[in-house]
């Protein structure tokens, strides 16, 4: 039966993930095409939902460590559930951080650096699938491929933060627009950080070992 359990757990782990991706999509979708009414649902409809989705999830794990008192790897499974649970929340925050970001930006005439923006959401999304995916078929294989698209990310922010910086010497004026795509693409490298950190967890939960703190090149 708690076996059925574990299958229950990781669909709702599945579930949030679909919709924090959907609302990172979203936002960044949004902010492209300067869609205001789309980042306000992101803002004030979507938002509210991430949230009780964690609340939820959080008590049905702890129901399930009280009633079944798991040990070993059924143990290891809602403990990093948990986490992840919390992981897809904070991804769900920097959605709605882009969101709000973006709304200062959409109604004036800038968007520096938006390609550059808009690939950094694409490589954090698609880590954001392979770390699910990593978590639900508690496979390792995709660990090193993730690592290597979390330094894309990285690299990429610099480019963003370097460029806006030098347009803002040129352009004094438009600085607020400027730091606002900057925090989209700090939330954004944040929001591939959190990807990894459910690697993490899928390590965990299938060796039973702990890779934070660890040199990257060897989880």
């Amino acid at each position: 039966m708690f076996q059925e359990k574990i299958l229950l757990l990781k669909k709702g782990i599945t579930d949030y993930a679909d919709f924090a991706e959907k609302m990172l999509e979203k936002s960044l979708k949004a902010l492209s095409d300067r869609n205001e009414r789309l980042l306000h649902d992101i803002i004030d409809k979507d938002e509210p939902i991430a949230n009780r989705r964690e609340i939820e999830f959080d008590e049905i794990c702890i129901n399930y460590i009280a009633q079944y008192q798991p040990v070993t790897k059924n143990l290891r499974m809602i403990i990093s559930a948990i986490k992840i649970n919390n992981d897809l929340e904070r991804m769900a925050d920097h959605a709605v951080n882009i969101a709000q970001n973006a709304l200062f930006i959409v109604s004036r005439p800038f968007m520096a650096q938006l390609g550059d923006i808009l690939k950094m959401g694409s490589i954090a999304a698609d880590m954001f699938k392979d770390s699910i995916k990593s978590f639900v078929d508690e496979d390792m294989s995709m660990w090193k491929t993730i690592l290597e698209k979390e330094n894309e990310v990285d690299s990429l922010k610099i480019v963003v933060t370097d460029a806006i910086s030098a347009y803002i010497e040129k352009n004094p004026k438009n600085v607020s627009c400027a730091l606002k795509m900057i925090n989209i693409a700090a939330n954004l490298e944040r929001i591939a950080d959190l990807t990894t950190n459910i690697c993490e967890d899928a390590i965990y939960l299938s060796e039973g070992g702990v890779v934070k703190h660890k040199n990257a090149s060897q989880p």
